[in-house]
């Protein structure tokens, strides 16, 4: 006689259905996105406005990407993009850590203090002008120090650094001090390397955000062309290209010519999206293993 399936076996194999459907639909909806502006990024400009690409380009081109690398300090955008991302993400962590790690000690009377003062930060800012005002006044302005300085000490980092610190067994800073190691001792040789899934989690979003970061150019460096940075050229280019498509396009259909080739918002800001994602795509899985531990932060409480 053939024995029945238990109700949990049954149980399983719904739920094992059930989530792979669903697994299998958030895949799609997360990569068609990717794949539709990949796709966008590598079709005729002209073309594109008549709309219907989908995972493929309709009339392959590279005159997109060839529109943005053609500009000449591209490469020093470039340059000073990746500078900034990496100079950024490892001071952040490193003076950041520092900070949380002071104040996770019990015997520093100002801890409290010093929490709530950064956590204000959170709440208030003193606008832009004065802001703006501070940066002239240190002097920073036109200068490549302008991009480190300011986001120096992140106030959200630092709650989250200090949260995964104080998880940390104080026995072993306690076994560290009956050996007579001081607290440069115990950062660099406990504190510091136990954080690790926390500090490259503040390093990946600090690294997004120095990538991604175009505003501040804009304000303090927008005249020297020696430090433009990646993400200012290819906004000045996106505004070029809405500006210029429309009359372009009116010209050469009243002329007769075929607009074939010619760059519209649409496709440049495709080709502009790859170029700022492929940098930090390639840098991600790299990170991801200490991304996924560093999410449960908190998690586990003493």
């Amino acid at each position: 006689m053939k024995k029945r399936k238990k109700p949990t076996d049954i149980e399983n194999i719904i739920f094992t259905t059930v989530n792979t459907i669903f697994m299998i639909c958030l895949l799609v909806v997360t990569l068609y996105p990717i794949l539709n502006t990949l796709a966008v990024s590598f079709n005729d400009g002209i073309d594109t406005v008549r709309g219907g690409i989908y995972l493929k380009p309709r009339v392959f081109t590279w005159a997109n990407y060839k529109s943005i690398f053609s500009k000449g300090n591209m490469l020093t955008a470039f340059f000073i993009s990746a500078s900034r991302t990496v100079i950024a993400a490892v001071l952040n962590v490193v003076f950041t850590a520092m900070v949380a790690y002071t104040l996770t000690r019990k015997d520093y009377i100002f801890r409290k203090f010093i929490t709530i003062v950064y956590v204000l930060t959170m709440y208030f800012n003193a606008g832009m002008i004065p802001t703006y005002m501070l940066i002239k006044d240190l002097h920073l302005l036109n200068t490549f120090t302008v991009y480190i300085l300011p986001g120096l000490v992140s106030a959200f980092d630092l709650i989250v650094i200090r949260t995964f610190m104080r998880t940390i067994p104080e026995s072993l800073v306690e076994s560290a001090q009956i050996d007579g190691a001081g607290d440069v001792r115990i950062f660099w040789s406990i504190m510091f390397p136990l954080s690790a899934p926390v500090l490259a989690t503040i390093a990946l979003f600090c690294a997004v955000g120095a990538w991604n970061s175009w505003f501040d150019t804009f304000l303090y460096n927008g005249s020297s062309k020696n430090l433009t940075t990646l993400q200012y050229e290819m906004m000045k280019l996106l505004s070029a290209t809405m500006n210029q498509s429309g009359t372009n396009a009116a010209s050469m259909a009243a002329r007769g010519e075929n607009a074939t080739g010619l760059q519209t918002p649409v496709s440049t800001r495709a080709a502009i999206t790859i170029v700022a994602s492929v940098p930090i795509l390639c840098v991600y899985p790299f990170l991801q293993k200490y991304f996924v531990q560093g999410m449960t932060i908190g998690g586990v409480k003493e």
